[in-house]
């Protein structure tokens, strides 16, 4: 596995395009049945022409797949609101909603589309009857609508429809859980088709697929793409040389920059929460150690030693320790690094091999690779208790990345003998796949906040 694990580390890339390829479709497999119910009633469009983008659709589709959220079918809706006197609460509490979505959009002479929208607290509602009372700043009894979370209006250029969708989806997401939500991220992937030419594609979507652009082909392999803290860049693995380098490239420019290119191994970039450092793999001793490159200075520090290889490196979010995997004790397991001391310790026990450790925002899980007798999946583990939780049960579940608001996760595995993207929540109750249709997809990252 260890052999795996540091060909997994490597990655290329050639020519950059803006080429779209059509969107990754998902699939919910698991966990909508345990998840918060939600009404999210169908704008009301007050056009003539159809609307460019179904924003109540999307704004649905992301609360499913936050797995927080079970959103109510159209069909068996009691009814369809468009403001909060029009709602019938005990009809939606009878459903077991307790929080209602709803809007309208017209549009202008200048042809951008305005849209107004409320989330409401149907529990809330039902106890006020729509209505309460409360004191104004003079000290006056006045009608007070309470219930009503937040009510909002804002133009939109039709282009930009589906991402404003998402941001109100951010909004629901915020109000209801006190999380920040991450529906107006990306993510980026490799995807390998031998059929290509160049048979090996670095692409960035939309968190759900959409908008899928390719930014890097090569006739050699690419991997491990990062993601730096302001999302202007990644880092990655290029084999376009003959041997593994890693390169830095602005996604918005197209302009690259070698970073390194020591003999044999360069790989597994990971920028640090600053942005001002890079973490690194480098096989300059013989066996792979993790380094940090000073992305200004670049300057070189070596952070582990010895005959064991060391790989993997991932950020704690104060920046001031690494965990990384290590085969020191004979089979991978995950260390934690203290970067100003150097003091190293070991964080996993369960399970004959863990891998591919990534630090949850809050450092509070840490989600990894673990290998046990029904093969390897992903598990999370409290950093404070040490208890483990295996997230998935799929097939070959490699590559975890987190979501910037530690909701979800997002990886690689195994359908039909296919590597495909997959998502699981935080908590492993929600789980969906991302197949895409042109190609094997593999190393996904997923962006900070945009």
């Amino acid at each position: 596995m260890i052999k795996q694990l540091i060909t997994g580390l490597f990655l290329v890339c050639l020519s950059v395009s803006n080429v779209a390829h059509a969107a990754l479709e998902l699939v919910i497999t698991e966990g909508i049945d345990s998840a918060r119910p939600i009404a999210i009633v169908p704008f009301k469009w007050e056009g003539k022409q159809p609307l460019p983008q179904d924003v109540s659709a999307v704004i649905a589709s992301d609360l499913q797949r936050s797995g927080k959220f079970s959103p109510v079918s159209v069909n068996k809706m009691p009814q369809t609101p468009y403001k909060d006197t029009d709602v019938n609460f005990d009809a939606w509490t009878g459903m077991g909603v307790d929080s209602l979505l709803t809007g309208t959009i017209t549009q202008d002479a200048q042809g951008n589309y305005i849209i107004s929208y409320q989330l409401i607290d149907v529990i809330r509602g039902q106890l006020t009857g729509g209505q309460s009372k409360a004191l104004d700043s003079a000290g006056q009894l006045v009608l007070s609508k309470d219930h009503i979370l937040f009510n909002k209006r804002a133009t939109v250029p039709g282009r930009r429809l589906r991402e404003y969708a998402h941001r109100i989806s951010d909004l629901v997401y915020e109000q209801l859980t006190g999380d920040k939500g991450a529906f107006l991220t990306r993510i980026a992937y490799v995807v390998v088709n031998d059929k290509e030419k160049y048979p090996y594609q670095l692409r960035i979507a939309d968190y759900d697929g959409y908008n899928e652009r390719l930014v890097l082909r090569s006739k050699q392999p690419l991997m491990s793409p990062a993601w730096s803290p302001d999302g202007r860049n990644l880092a990655y693995v290029s084999f376009q040389n003959g041997q593994a380098e890693i390169f830095m490239m602005d996604i918005y420019s197209g302009k690259r920059e070698k970073l390194t290119s020591f003999p044999r191994h360069n790989g597994a970039p990971r920028f640090s929460p600053d942005g001002k450092t890079l973490a690194l793999v480098l096989s300059k001793t013989g066996s792979l150690q993790v380094y940090t490159l000073d992305l200004e200075s670049r300057k070189l520090r070596q952070i582990t030693r010895g005959r064991s290889n060391n790989t993997e490196p991932f950020w704690y979010p104060d920046g001031r320790s690494l965990i990384f995997t290590s085969d020191r004790g004979g089979k991978p397991q995950i260390y934690r690094v203290n970067l100003d001391s150097g003091s190293t310790d070991r964080l996993t026990w369960q399970g004959s091999q863990n891998l591919g450790g990534q630090i949850t925002p809050d450092g509070r899980f840490m989600i990894m690779v673990n290998r046990s007798a029904s093969g390897f999946n992903l598990a999370k583990q409290d950093l404070e208790t040490g208890a483990v939780q295996v997230l998935t049960k799929t097939l070959l579940d490699e590559s975890p990345s987190i979501a910037p608001n530690g909701g979800m996760v997002i990886y690689s595995s195994m359908f039909r003998k296919k590597n495909v993207l997959s998502m699981v929540s935080i908590d492993g109750r929600f789980k969906a796949r991302l197949p895409a249709t042109n190609g094997r997809v593999r190393a996904p990252a997923w962006s900070p906040f945009l």
